[in-house]
């Protein structure tokens, strides 16, 4: 998993590398300290998380928050040193999912980082079918493909990612399908739900409702429906 630190303060990159790294040692961390350089690793990389200072010279992190948000599905927490309502507004319009105060409290960070916990694992061979899984969720993928590309025994894949994760390979693949998949119907309004449930992995629409329903307790065209209501109370 790719992390990105962005913030003009190089002090504050290094301590928030400092904090997250002991508690997820096989994610990959970058850094970049303005716009023009998270831009260029973010084209270059595929990032699963960044955490973003919203006052920055030139572009703001606001502005850069768009920018990165149009590039692909990534998930971003923003930093800043003051409390504004109408900054924290602007950032869930955007598309924001947490927002840290500085200076970053230990407990606060990983309350945030905690949330993303079950994309990570300390074990460096179940990291891998980790980040397989979040590259080619898209496609069709089974244990046996995984256990390929990193060199093991479909079997002993099967039994060490249940023995770390605690949770089956497949049952965590479709959990992390149906997560993109709520991105998606938030965000994509042009989008099918047919069209959706392929990009998403899923074999057909059906499968796809079955398999929403039975984790959300609602249809993925409800979610829509419940997604765009809420977004236009909050631009009301």
């Amino acid at each position: 998993m790719n992390i990105l630190l962005i913030d003009d303060e190089h002090l504050e990159v290094e301590q928030l590398e400092y904090l997250i790294s002991p508690h997820f040692p096989n994610w990959t961390i970058f850094k970049a300290y303005d716009a023009s350089q998270a831009l260029q690793i973010a084209k270059k990389i595929k990032i699963e998380l960044i955490f973003l200072d919203i006052h920055m010279p030139g572009k703001s992190g606001l502005e850069l928050a768009k920018d990165l948000k149009a590039l692909y599905k990534t998930r971003i927490v923003m930093v800043t040193a003051y409390q504004s309502f109408e900054f924290a507004q602007k950032a869930i319009r955007i598309g924001v999912e947490d927002y840290l105060t500085k200076p970053i409290i230990e407990d606060d960070l990983m309350r945030v980082i905690n949330k993303y916990d079950h994309w990570n694992s300390k074990d460096s061979t179940i990291q891998s079918a980790l980040d397989i899984i979040h590259e080619n969720y898209s496609e069709k993928l089974t244990v046996n493909d995984i256990a390929k590309k990193i060199f093991i025994n479909p079997s002993y894949l099967s039994r060490k990612f249940l023995e770390t994760q605690k949770i089956g390979l497949n049952e965590y693949l479709n959990r992390y399908r149906l997560e993109k998949v709520t991105q998606l119907l938030a965000s994509e309004k042009e989008h099918s739900i047919s069209e959706v449930a392929e990009k998403c992995g899923f074999n057909s629409q059906h499968y796809l409702s079955v398999a929403f329903k039975k984790k959300f307790g609602i249809t993925p065209r409800e979610y829509r429906l419940r997604s765009r209501l809420g977004m236009q109370h909050e631009n009301s």
